[in-house]
C-alpha cells in the first residue's frame, strides 16, 4: 500500500500505481485528501473496487474498450479490421472474464483459430486479443505459441496479359493505376483530378469501404504511403480533365472489385484479386532490379520485409527467366 506524502499546500497526497503503459512506462492515479488517512483510504478503496472489477471484466468488453481506446489514433481501416476480428473470431472466448482467461485458456483459443484460419490471421487476432487483456491488466502475462508462417506462392499472369485484358474495358484505368503505380484499391478511389499535375500524381487521401459505407480520409495508410509518382502518357490520356475535387475514379469498392475480376476470367487468365495488381508491380520491379529503397518509395511500403516477405512471393514469366539462367549456368559446368 501506498505512503501519503505531504504537499506544500498542506494538503496530503496518495499515488495508487495502475499499472504500465504500452512503453512499459509505470502508470500512477492521484488521490488528494485534508488528511494522510483520508488519501490513503481512497487510493486504497480505488485499487480495491479496480481490482473487482477487472475481475468482472469480459474479453468481449476488453477488446471493445480497447478498439474504443484507439479509435482517433488508427486508421479507419485498421478499426473495422479490429471491429470484424471481434465480431467473427473471439466467439468462444467473448464471456470469459479475463481473470479466469490464463495461458493454458489462450493457448486454446489459439489453437482454435488455427484450424480456421491462416498463420497471419490468427497473429493478428490474437494481437488484438493479447492488447485488450493487457490494457485492463497489464501485469498479466501470457506465453503462447502461434502458427508458423507459411510462405505463399501465388502464380499470376504477366503484366503483359494484364494489359491486354483490360484495355478498352470499363475497368482499365483503375487495374493500370493498381499495377504500373503500385495503388491500393482505396488509394485508386481517393485519387481526385487536382492529384495529378502535368504528368506527376500525388497520392495522399484514401477513400475506404467500410461497414457502414464509404469513408473518406485526407491520409494514406501510413507515413510512407503519402508520395509521388511519375505517370506514363497512355495513363494521363486515360485520366484525361475533370473539376479538381471530383474522383477520378467514381466507381464503388464492389465494382471495381467484380469488374476487374470479370474481366481476368473472360480472358481466361488465372485468377487474381484487384490487390494482386500491387504483388505483380513488386515481381515486375524485382525482375527489372530496381533498388529496394525505390521500389518501397514507389509502392508507399514502411518497411523492406513487407516488400521482400509478401509481394515478391510470386512465380511468374521473369521469375521462370531467371530458373532458366541459373540452370543454364550449371547445366554447362555439368
Amino acid at each position: 500500500m501506498a505512503t501519503a506524502k505531504k504537499l506544500p499546500s498542506g494538503k496530503w497526497r496518495c499515488l495508487a500505481y495502475i499499472g504500465k503503459d504500452e512503453n512499459r512506462k509505470r502508470q500512477y492515479k492521484s488521490f488528494t485528501a485534508d488528511s494522510k488517512k483520508e488519501a490513503e483510504f481512497l487510493a486504497a478503496s480505488y485499487l480495491l473496487n479496480k481490482k473487482q472489477e477487472e475481475s468482472r471484466m469480459t474479453i468481449s468488453r476488453a477488446v471493445s474498450e480497447y478498439i474504443e481506446s484507439k479509435e482517433n489514433v488508427l486508421s479507419p481501416s485498421t478499426i473495422e479490421g479490429y471491429r470484424k476480428m471481434a465480431r467473427n473470431w473471439i466467439g468462444e472466448i467473448a464471456n470469459m472474464e479475463i481473470s479466469d482467461f490464463d495461458t493454458p485458456a489462450a493457448q486454446r483459443f489459439v489453437n482454435a483459430l488455427s484450424r480456421k484460419l491462416s498463420p497471419k490471421s490468427v497473429s493478428n487476432t490474437w494481437g488484438l486479443v493479447s492488447s485488450a487483456v493487457h490494457l485492463q491488466e497489464p501485469e498479466k502475462v501470457l506465453a503462447i505459441t502461434l502458427p508458423a508462417k507459411r510462405k505463399q506462392m501465388r502464380e499470376l499472369p504477366t503484366a503483359a496479359q494484364v494489359i491486354k485484358a483490360v484495355k478498352g474495358t470499363n475497368i482499365e484505368l483503375p487495374a493500370l493505376l493498381a499495377m504500373c503505380c503500385s495503388l491500393r484499391m482505396s488509394e485508386v478511389r481517393g485519387l481526385r483530378y487536382r492529384d495529378v499535375n502535368k504528368n506527376v500524381l500525388t497520392v495522399r487521401e484514401v477513400r475506404l469501404c467500410l461497414k457502414d459505407g464509404d469513408v473518406k480520409r485526407e491520409q494514406t495508410k501510413t507515413f510512407q504511403s503519402t508520395r509521388r509518382i511519375t505517370l506514363p502518357a497512355y495513363i494521363v490520356s486515360l485520366i484525361g480533365e475533370g473539376e479538381p475535387d471530383d474522383y477520378i475514379v467514381n466507381l464503388t469498392y464492389s465494382q471495381v472489385y467484380n469488374r476487374f475480376v470479370d474481366t481476368i476470367e473472360r480472358a481466361g487468365l488465372p485468377h487474381m484479386r484487384f490487390h494482386d495488381l500491387r504483388h505483380l508491380n513488386a515481381s515486375v520491379m524485382l525482375a527489372l532490379g530496381i533498388p529496394e529503397k525505390y521500389a518501397m518509395e514507389r509502392g508507399g511500403w514502411s518497411t523492406s520485409s513487407t516488400l521482400q516477405n509478401v509481394y515478391q512471393h510470386t512465380f511468374s514469366s521473369e521469375r521462370e527467366e531467371v530458373d532458366k539462367k541459373i540452370n543454364a549456368f550449371f547445366e554447362a559446368l555439368l
